[in-house]
């Protein structure tokens, strides 16, 4: 998929072996701290890793900007990871958690572009009705990003690593989002 003045975004599977010294760079970095994996070593990179591509209810693919690595998206099974007890779910509903790597240069628009590019994706699948995160509730600059293609925030939640929002996006919200951001000029 294209992105307007922004290049082509793809995506592949993560290979955890072949990966894990791309994604430890990216998962440790101070503008990662999100992901709390600060302080990981190598060998927890690729143990996580290897944990998810063995996991039926969790996945995880590398982004690829223009051919070159540039982001992470991972997507669960919310019935089954991550927020389990915490929200009823419904048919269709897919967790997603997503990482643009940290870069020295950045481009306006790119990580909204990459979010887009994720949700497009998510929403390729027919299967998918919703698509529901829970980022920390002081990460202002995903929720902001979040809300910008067709989030809406139900509520604050406890998980065991943090305080999260819950948030949803139906199919319909994230195309009228994007046709209102087309409409303001906005690439997409």
């Amino acid at each position: 998929m294209s992105a307007a003045g922004i290049g082509t975004f793809t995506f592949r599977p993560v290979d955890p072996l072949e990966d894990a010294e791309l994604l430890h760079d990216w998962l440790t970095h101070p503008k990662s701290a999100f992901w709390m994996m600060q302080n990981a070593r190598l060998v927890d990179v690729e143990r996580a890793y290897m944990d998810i591509a063995a996991d039926e209810h969790q996945h995880a693919y590398l982004g690829l900007h223009d051919g070159e690595p540039a982001f992470l998206m991972e997507k669960y099974d919310p019935a089954h990871r991550e927020l389990v007890g915490l929200y009823e779910p419904e048919p269709g509903d897919v967790g997603m958690h997503f990482l643009v790597a940290p870069t020295d240069r950045p481009v306006h628009g790119f990580t909204r572009a990459v979010i887009t590019a994720v949700m497009d994706e998510l929403f390729a699948d027919p299967g998918t009705r919703r698509v529901v995160v829970e980022p920390d509730v002081h990460n202002k600059a995903v929720r902001a990003l979040n809300e910008a293609v067709g989030f809406v925030p139900a509520r604050e939640i406890d998980k065991p690593e943090k305080r999260a929002l819950l948030s949803f996006c139906t199919r319909e919200r994230f195309f009228a989002s994007k046709r209102s951001l087309a409409a303001r000029g906005v690439a997409v």
